[in-house]
């Protein structure tokens, strides 16, 4: 079953590396500036605190209802990943409480809400860049995004906030609001270890000139073009709609070089996250020619 499933050693390596450091963020500066946490985490805290109990156990005691609801959307790959980074969790919030490391920062809790937003936020990013969760409300907003479309970092931040209203419970108002900035901090690094840093730009350009614009386009930035075919509403006259794309430090030249064959050209540029399949690489090797004309 795994191995039709393609279950990879990489992934399993890179998944408990990722609970590594979501760990240490957890027992390191949450436990250790009696800052609450998100997700089940969170809950395991407030457990943690009332009744003593180590969030090791709680942690996977409360993930069995959840990896129960993931057993019915998440598919057996994604349910084998997220109960192995269950697992790998609890064992490293058990490791980090006996592993002697201090991290000293003068119980400074706006350092403190930093620093697990970040490390927190880095291994819970690559856990989901190799197709795993540490369980908990990652289920969810694993389905969340499957089913919806829901980026992850957003729907955990609406449940972090639900966790953190309960640690009031045994926490005061200055606490959960530093509490609260590492859970946004934790929810945009995830979004941005998820996109990988990848920057690029998508380019749609309208002109009658578009045969002239595409060529330069291929032979002056060297990048590929594509035509989409497409009608004007009010003149029904059938247009060629260059898209193509291009890293964003190219851009500025692009205007320019539109500008060159046509002044009124439509021109939509907007962000894209990732490109899949062949075609598209940062490394180009540009010809040496001029691409603007002389006065």
């Amino acid at each position: 079953m795994l191995k039709k499933e393609k279950v990879r050693i990489l992934d399993l390596i890179m998944i408990t590396l990722s609970c590594a450091l979501f760990g240490f963020g957890i027992v390191k500066f949450n436990m250790a500036n009696n800052l609450a946490s998100s997700g089940v985490a969170g809950l395991a805290l407030i457990v943690r605190y009332w009744l003593h109990i180590d969030p090791a156990y709680t942690t996977m005691v409360l993930n069995v209802p959840l990896l129960i609801i993931g057993y019915r959307y998440l598919g057996k790959k994604s349910l084998f990943y997220t109960i192995w980074g269950t697992v790998m969790v609890s064992v490293w919030i058990w490791l980090w409480q006996r592993i002697p490391i201090n991290i000293e920062i003068h119980h400074d809790l706006f350092i403190a809400g930093l620093s697990t937003g970040l490390v927190g936020g880095l291994g819970a990013g690559m856990l989901y860049r190799f197709d795993g969760t540490s369980g908990g409300t990652d289920i969810i907003a694993r389905i969340l995004e499957k089913k919806k479309g829901i980026p992850m970092g957003k729907s955990l931040l609406m449940m972090d906030v639900v966790v953190l209203a309960l640690s009031l419970s045994y926490m005061d108002l200055r606490q959960m609001l530093y509490t609260l900035l590492a859970s946004y901090v934790f929810a945009n690094m995830v979004n941005i270890i998820q996109d990988a840093g990848y920057s690029a730009k998508g380019v749609i350009i309208i002109s009658d000139e578009h045969e002239a614009i595409a060529d330069a386009i291929m032979h002056d930035l060297v990048r590929g073009v594509s035509y989409l075919h497409a009608e004007g509403a009010f003149s029904h006259k059938d247009k060629k709609v260059i898209y193509c794309i291009m890293d964003p430090s190219e851009i500025t030249t692009l205007k320019r070089l539109i500008d060159q064959y046509d002044k009124n050209a439509f021109v939509s540029i907007s962000d894209v996250n990732e490109v899949l399949g062949s075609g598209f690489t940062y490394d180009t090797k540009k010809k040496k020619k001029k691409i603007f004309k002389k006065a």
